[in-house]
């Protein structure tokens, strides 16, 4: 498939996707944590607003409720210092290079500004509570004149397996956050400064072994959380023979047994497993996170055709925020492709 006919391909994806969260969902900030918040915040002389897109759509307005929240366009991951043309998964071991475009001016300040950009990463999956899930990959600081600056930050020694949720975060004195408090997705949605990208690349061979990917689901309240997570596709993957088993685990399948086993498309196949029957639509209900934690299972991906481009399949948990209304708290896009040896 040409480079035009992924991006109409994943376009088309974006679209999907934000229509059905947005038909699910209403979020909001109000209860996210102040960030300076009283008599001793400084006052900066000129007020800058350097942003990074959450979505294509996105100019730089927070709080915004556009969705999916955590597919950035402005962060891609390359294995070479010269940019490449689609983000790529990080070769393990290796040095990488993350390219973040910083966009000055947003709709609340303008003027040339230093800041320093820092990139962190976490295991791909929803509810990663900030700042103890993340782990910083490398800092870099920076003078945004307006206009777009790409900004590398190089990244050395990618742990394996090589699967990772990606945050860019623009600190600068002239451009404060407005809020942040434990949940990351409201951190998001609340400041432009702050971007994230959970995009996996699934490379399957008809007929061979699985691929598995790692997800994680977080709880990052002061109080035990019920949640969802959500499959979601434009196109069933069984166009290509294809086939997703979530692995649980022990705890967490008898977690969701003891929860009624709620489920939309899905069945039991096993001690740990559940089959997504409907790839296009199907959801594991009512698991129960205790308060800060992360819980992670594995998905397992298999076809028996080829395709003739990229499937996108999005992950995505769902659960109450930190305002206590149910959220989109973090997903994963998974490019999907079936191709022979």
């Amino acid at each position: 498939m040409s480079s035009v006919g992924r991006r109409l391909r994943r376009a088309v994806w974006v679209g999907f996707v934000g229509a059905a969260l947005t038909g699910l969902l209403t979020t909001g900030a109000a209860a996210a944590v102040p960030v300076g918040h009283g008599s001793d915040r400084a006052t900066p002389v000129a007020r800058t607003d350097v942003h990074i897109r959450d979505v294509a759509a996105d100019t730089g307005v927070q709080p915004h409720s556009l969705d999916p929240l955590w597919a950035s366009p402005d962060i891609k991951v390359c294995p070479t210092a010269v940019e490449c043309a689609v983000s790529q998964n990080p070769v393990v071991g290796a040095t990488n290079y993350i390219f973040v475009k910083l966009r000055n001016p947003g709709p609340s300040g303008s003027g040339s500004v230093n800041g320093v950009l820092q990139v962190y990463r976490t295991t791909p999956g929803g509810g990663a509570v900030w700042p103890i899930h993340w782990t910083r990959i490398g800092a870099a600081s920076v003078a945004a004149a307006p206009g777009v600056t790409t900004v590398t930050i190089p990244w050395k020694g990618v742990p394996g397996p090589g699967h990772f949720c990606l945050l860019a975060r623009w600190v600068s004195n002239s451009d404060p956050m407005t809020v942040e408090g434990p949940d990351i997705s409201t951190n998001t949605r609340s400041n432009n400064n702050l971007a994230w990208r959970n995009v996996d690349s699934v490379q399957l061979t008809p007929g061979a072994g699985p691929t598995v990917r790692p997800f994680a689901i977080g709880n990052s309240l002061t109080v035990p959380s019920r949640n969802e997570v959500l499959f979601v596709a434009a196109e069933p993957l069984q166009n290509i023979g294809g086939r997703v088993i979530v692995d649980l685990g022990q705890d967490l399948f008898e977690r969701w047994r003891a929860g009624g086993a709620v489920g939309t498309g899905v069945r039991p196949i096993g001690r740990t497993q559940v089959e997504i029957v409907d790839t296009t639509w199907a959801s594991l209900g009512n698991l129960l996170l205790q308060p800060g934690e992360r819980a992670q299972f594995s998905l397992i991906f298999t076809a028996q055709a080829e395709s003739d481009g990229e499937m996108c399949l999005a992950v995505v948990q769902l659960g109450p925020d930190s305002s206590g209304t149910m959220s989109d708290l973090g997903g994963v896009q998974y490019l999907i492709t079936s191709l022979k040896e």
